[in-house]
């Protein structure tokens, strides 16, 4: 398997679905507000096995100060492979210097982010209101 890393926004919106349902992920219930979220981000890292879309992540920035990182998944198939660290790693050659990088995280996905720098963020709380099911 050989893994491409692009930073562009040409990524047909099925594929885009395909990656969501695959990880069961409730946002692929909503494809039109999905994918012109997606497409309206800041950043957008994609990851690719040849034609297949297999990971994805998005960034949500003013472009100075502060970056929000909503989204990062990889399709189930590719899991273990070091395809997340990859975006990450992406991510952080764009915001690294910037002051504050911020993401929400849960379940086994925060010892993930812990490897990739991140820490809890003191007492912080995250809240939301949040039309999900899959927390």
């Amino acid at each position: 398997m050989k893994v491409e890393i692009r930073s562009d926004k040409n990524i047909k919106k099925e594929d885009i679905i395909a990656l969501y349902e695959a990880n069961e992920w409730s946002s692929a219930q909503k494809p039109e507000m999905l994918f012109n979220g997606l497409m309206n981000s800041h950043s957008l890292i994609s990851a690719w096995n040849e034609d297949q879309l297999i990971g994805l992540g998005n960034a949500i920035s003013d472009g100075h100060l502060v970056v929000y990182y909503p989204h990062l998944l990889i399709h189930p198939d590719y899991h273990g492979h070091g395809i997340g660290r990859m975006i990450m790693d992406r991510f952080k050659e764009r915001y690294g210097n910037f002051h504050q990088q911020i993401l929400v995280s849960d379940g086994k996905t925060i010892g993930f982010y812990q490897k990739c720098g991140f820490e809890i963020g003191g007492d912080t709380q995250s809240m939301w209101i949040y039309q999900g099911d899959e927390h």
